[in-house]
Protein backbone atom coordinates (compact mmCIF):
# COMPACT_ATOMS: atom_id res chain seq x y z
CA UNK A 1 0.00 0.00 0.00
CA UNK A 2 1.09 3.41 -1.03
CA UNK A 3 2.39 5.64 1.92
CA UNK A 4 -0.21 8.42 2.71
CA UNK A 5 1.01 12.00 2.86
CA UNK A 6 0.52 14.61 5.57
CA UNK A 7 1.43 18.27 5.50
CA UNK A 8 1.58 21.12 7.23
CA UNK A 9 -0.66 23.11 4.85
CA UNK A 10 -3.33 20.52 5.01
CA UNK A 11 -6.94 21.25 6.28
CA UNK A 12 -6.88 19.68 9.35
CA UNK A 13 -3.84 21.43 11.07
CA UNK A 14 -5.48 24.90 9.41
CA UNK A 15 -8.82 23.56 11.31
CA UNK A 16 -7.00 22.69 14.62
CA UNK A 17 -4.95 26.05 14.52
CA UNK A 18 -7.90 28.04 13.66
CA UNK A 19 -9.54 26.20 16.97
CA UNK A 20 -7.03 27.04 19.25
CA UNK A 21 -7.07 31.06 18.12
CA UNK A 22 -10.81 30.80 18.71
CA UNK A 23 -9.81 29.42 22.46
CA UNK A 24 -7.22 32.72 22.45
CA UNK A 25 -10.11 34.72 21.35
CA UNK A 26 -12.10 33.83 24.25
CA UNK A 27 -9.25 33.48 27.06
CA UNK A 28 -8.10 37.11 25.83
CA UNK A 29 -11.74 38.17 26.30
CA UNK A 30 -11.82 36.89 30.07
CA UNK A 31 -7.96 38.40 30.85
CA UNK A 32 -9.25 41.97 30.08
CA UNK A 33 -12.25 41.30 31.87
CA UNK A 34 -10.08 40.27 35.29
CA UNK A 35 -7.85 43.55 34.52
CA UNK A 36 -10.27 45.60 36.94
CA UNK A 37 -9.01 43.78 39.85
CA UNK A 38 -5.47 45.56 39.62
CA UNK A 39 -6.20 48.70 41.54
CA UNK A 40 -2.37 51.28 41.27
CA UNK A 41 -3.20 52.66 44.82
CA UNK A 42 -3.43 49.22 46.44
CA UNK A 43 -0.79 47.04 44.40
CA UNK A 44 0.46 45.19 47.13
CA UNK A 45 -3.66 44.19 47.86
CA UNK A 46 -5.13 43.82 44.82
CA UNK A 47 -2.42 42.15 42.56
CA UNK A 48 -2.24 39.10 44.43
CA UNK A 49 -6.22 38.29 43.77
CA UNK A 50 -6.04 39.33 39.93
CA UNK A 51 -3.50 36.61 39.98
CA UNK A 52 -5.61 34.24 41.74
CA UNK A 53 -8.76 34.91 39.10
CA UNK A 54 -5.77 34.83 36.61
CA UNK A 55 -4.61 31.20 37.18
CA UNK A 56 -8.01 30.05 37.03
CA UNK A 57 -8.77 31.26 34.06
CA UNK A 58 -5.20 29.73 32.48
CA UNK A 59 -5.81 26.84 34.31
CA UNK A 60 -9.31 26.34 32.63
CA UNK A 61 -8.35 26.86 28.97
CA UNK A 62 -5.57 24.95 29.12
CA UNK A 63 -7.48 21.88 29.99
CA UNK A 64 -9.79 22.78 26.90
CA UNK A 65 -6.35 23.55 25.02
CA UNK A 66 -5.38 20.19 25.70
CA UNK A 67 -8.74 18.64 24.86
CA UNK A 68 -9.09 19.93 21.26
CA UNK A 69 -5.17 18.69 20.48
CA UNK A 70 -6.45 15.26 21.98
CA UNK A 71 -9.11 15.10 19.16
CA UNK A 72 -6.71 16.78 16.99
CA UNK A 73 -4.21 13.56 17.53
CA UNK A 74 -6.37 10.77 17.42
CA UNK A 75 -8.17 12.76 14.00
CA UNK A 76 -4.81 12.58 12.73
CA UNK A 77 -3.98 9.01 13.78
CA UNK A 78 -7.32 7.26 12.71
CA UNK A 79 -6.49 9.22 8.98
CA UNK A 80 -3.34 7.49 9.12
CA UNK A 81 -5.29 4.40 9.77
CA UNK A 82 -2.34 3.65 12.36
CA UNK A 83 -3.12 0.10 14.30
CA UNK A 84 -3.86 -0.83 17.53
CA UNK A 85 -5.16 1.07 20.69
CA UNK A 86 -3.85 4.28 21.48
CA UNK A 87 -5.05 6.75 24.58
CA UNK A 88 -3.84 10.14 23.90
CA UNK A 89 -2.05 11.32 27.49
CA UNK A 90 -3.60 14.74 28.34
CA UNK A 91 -1.68 16.97 29.42
CA UNK A 92 -1.89 18.98 32.78
CA UNK A 93 -2.55 22.89 32.79
CA UNK A 94 0.45 24.47 33.70
CA UNK A 95 1.35 24.52 37.64
CA UNK A 96 0.58 27.37 39.65
CA UNK A 97 3.75 28.80 40.43
CA UNK A 98 4.86 28.41 36.90
CA UNK A 99 1.76 30.93 36.03
CA UNK A 100 1.88 32.89 38.56
CA UNK A 101 6.21 33.49 37.87
CA UNK A 102 5.02 34.43 34.21
CA UNK A 103 2.84 37.00 35.27
CA UNK A 104 4.34 38.87 38.11
CA UNK A 105 6.97 39.23 35.31
CA UNK A 106 3.89 40.88 32.74
CA UNK A 107 3.27 43.25 35.88
CA UNK A 108 6.65 44.31 36.99
CA UNK A 109 6.81 47.52 35.84
CA UNK A 110 3.49 48.93 37.77
CA UNK A 111 5.20 48.71 40.55
CA UNK A 112 6.41 52.49 41.82
CA UNK A 113 9.96 53.49 41.12
CA UNK A 114 11.97 56.28 42.04
CA UNK A 115 12.42 58.31 38.56
CA UNK A 116 16.12 59.21 39.60
CA UNK A 117 17.33 55.76 40.64
CA UNK A 118 19.49 54.74 37.69
CA UNK A 119 18.09 51.42 37.54
CA UNK A 120 14.59 52.37 36.48
CA UNK A 121 13.75 51.57 33.50
CA UNK A 122 11.92 54.21 30.60
CA UNK A 123 8.93 51.52 30.49
CA UNK A 124 9.13 52.49 34.61
CA UNK A 125 8.39 55.55 33.98
CA UNK A 126 5.90 55.74 31.85
CA UNK A 127 2.35 57.42 33.21
CA UNK A 128 0.13 54.81 35.29
CA UNK A 129 -2.23 54.26 32.04
CA UNK A 130 0.63 53.25 29.57
CA UNK A 131 2.17 51.29 32.27
CA UNK A 132 -0.68 49.40 33.00
CA UNK A 133 -1.84 48.90 29.42
CA UNK A 134 1.50 47.73 28.10
CA UNK A 135 1.04 45.00 31.24
CA UNK A 136 -2.18 44.14 29.86
CA UNK A 137 -0.60 42.81 26.96
CA UNK A 138 2.28 41.19 28.10
CA UNK A 139 -0.39 39.73 30.27
CA UNK A 140 -2.59 38.74 27.56
CA UNK A 141 0.73 36.84 25.64
CA UNK A 142 1.71 35.48 28.57
CA UNK A 143 -1.87 33.49 29.07
CA UNK A 144 -2.07 32.86 25.66
CA UNK A 145 1.26 30.83 25.48
CA UNK A 146 0.73 29.30 28.68
CA UNK A 147 -2.77 27.28 27.37
CA UNK A 148 -1.39 26.80 23.86
CA UNK A 149 1.23 25.04 24.82
CA UNK A 150 -0.81 22.73 26.72
CA UNK A 151 -2.50 21.76 23.74
CA UNK A 152 1.27 21.73 21.85
CA UNK A 153 2.47 19.86 24.65
CA UNK A 154 -0.17 17.47 24.55
CA UNK A 155 0.55 16.27 20.79
CA UNK A 156 3.95 16.01 21.64
CA UNK A 157 3.64 13.62 24.29
CA UNK A 158 1.79 11.47 22.51
CA UNK A 159 4.26 11.27 19.99
CA UNK A 160 6.92 9.99 21.99
CA UNK A 161 4.49 7.47 23.69
CA UNK A 162 2.60 6.43 20.76
CA UNK A 163 4.74 3.53 18.97
CA UNK A 164 3.01 4.45 15.77
CA UNK A 165 4.41 7.83 15.71
CA UNK A 166 7.68 8.51 13.96
CA UNK A 167 8.17 12.26 14.13
CA UNK A 168 6.29 16.12 14.42
CA UNK A 169 6.67 18.78 12.65
CA UNK A 170 5.49 22.25 12.62
CA UNK A 171 2.63 24.27 11.24
CA UNK A 172 3.31 28.16 10.59
CA UNK A 173 0.67 30.45 9.87
CA UNK A 174 1.42 32.18 6.39
CA UNK A 175 1.65 35.36 8.33
CA UNK A 176 3.85 34.03 10.69
CA UNK A 177 7.33 36.08 12.26
CA UNK A 178 10.71 34.60 10.95
CA UNK A 179 11.58 32.02 13.60
CA UNK A 180 8.23 30.19 13.27
CA UNK A 181 8.66 30.34 9.48
CA UNK A 182 12.33 29.17 10.35
CA UNK A 183 11.28 26.03 11.92
CA UNK A 184 8.35 24.95 9.73
CA UNK A 185 10.21 25.00 7.05
CA UNK A 186 12.58 22.32 8.44
CA UNK A 187 9.77 20.02 7.86
CA UNK A 188 9.35 16.78 9.96
CA UNK A 189 12.64 16.58 11.38
CA UNK A 190 11.66 16.65 15.05
CA UNK A 191 11.80 12.83 16.59
CA UNK A 192 9.66 11.41 19.25
CA UNK A 193 12.76 12.55 21.99
CA UNK A 194 13.01 15.93 20.45
CA UNK A 195 13.37 18.72 23.07
CA UNK A 196 9.86 20.62 23.62
CA UNK A 197 8.33 23.03 21.42
CA UNK A 198 10.35 26.31 20.93
CA UNK A 199 7.49 28.94 20.98
CA UNK A 200 7.09 32.74 21.38
CA UNK A 201 4.08 34.94 22.93
CA UNK A 202 1.75 35.31 20.66
CA UNK A 203 3.06 31.60 18.91
CA UNK A 204 -0.35 29.91 17.36
CA UNK A 205 1.87 27.06 15.43
CA UNK A 206 0.79 23.90 15.86
CA UNK A 207 2.35 20.24 15.88
CA UNK A 208 1.70 17.66 13.11
CA UNK A 209 2.12 14.14 14.45
CA UNK A 210 3.80 11.95 11.65
CA UNK A 211 2.94 8.14 11.71
CA UNK A 212 4.63 4.94 10.08
CA UNK A 213 3.52 4.40 6.61
CA UNK A 214 3.40 8.41 6.21
CA UNK A 215 5.69 10.68 4.00
CA UNK A 216 5.58 14.20 5.41
CA UNK A 217 5.61 17.36 2.51
CA UNK A 218 5.88 20.91 3.22
CA UNK A 219 3.33 22.95 2.14
CA UNK A 220 3.66 25.10 -0.87
CA UNK A 221 4.33 28.15 1.14
CA UNK A 222 7.07 26.37 3.74
CA UNK A 223 8.81 25.41 0.40
CA UNK A 224 8.98 28.78 -0.31
CA UNK A 225 10.62 29.55 3.05
CA UNK A 226 12.68 26.62 2.86
CA UNK A 227 14.16 27.86 -0.62
CA UNK A 228 14.81 31.55 0.80
CA UNK A 229 16.45 30.24 3.81
CA UNK A 230 18.80 27.54 1.91
CA UNK A 231 19.33 30.35 -0.64
CA UNK A 232 20.14 33.70 1.62
CA UNK A 233 20.57 32.71 4.93
CA UNK A 234 21.73 29.41 5.45
CA UNK A 235 25.74 29.88 4.43
CA UNK A 236 25.95 32.46 7.06
CA UNK A 237 26.51 30.89 10.37
CA UNK A 238 25.51 33.17 13.64
CA UNK A 239 24.05 35.50 11.49
CA UNK A 240 20.92 33.26 9.53
CA UNK A 241 17.78 34.41 11.40
CA UNK A 242 19.09 38.13 10.63
CA UNK A 243 19.61 37.03 7.35
CA UNK A 244 16.26 34.85 6.78
CA UNK A 245 14.19 37.87 8.20
CA UNK A 246 15.45 40.16 5.87
CA UNK A 247 15.38 37.67 2.60
CA UNK A 248 11.47 37.36 3.78
CA UNK A 249 10.49 40.77 3.54
CA UNK A 250 12.28 41.19 -0.10
CA UNK A 251 11.05 37.79 -1.38
CA UNK A 252 7.96 36.28 0.69
CA UNK A 253 5.04 36.03 -0.72
CA UNK A 254 3.08 35.57 2.35
CA UNK A 255 2.99 38.64 4.49
CA UNK A 256 5.24 39.23 7.41
CA UNK A 257 3.94 41.01 10.57
CA UNK A 258 6.06 40.03 13.45
CA UNK A 259 3.61 37.75 14.61
CA UNK A 260 0.81 34.83 13.81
Amino acid sequence: MAATAVSDGGEDAARFRAAQIGLTRLLVRDVRGLRRLILLSRLRESVPDWLTAMNAVIDQYSRTSALLAADFYEAQRAAAAAPGVFTVPVADPPPPEQTEASLRWAVKDLWPRDPEDPKTTDAQRQPDEVRLAAAEVKAEQVAQKLVTDTGRGTVQEAVRQDRQATAWARSAARGACAFCKLLAARGAVYKQATADFRAHDGCHCGVIPVFRGQRFELSPHAREWERIYREHAAPFSGDQLRRFRLALAEHDSNPLPGSN
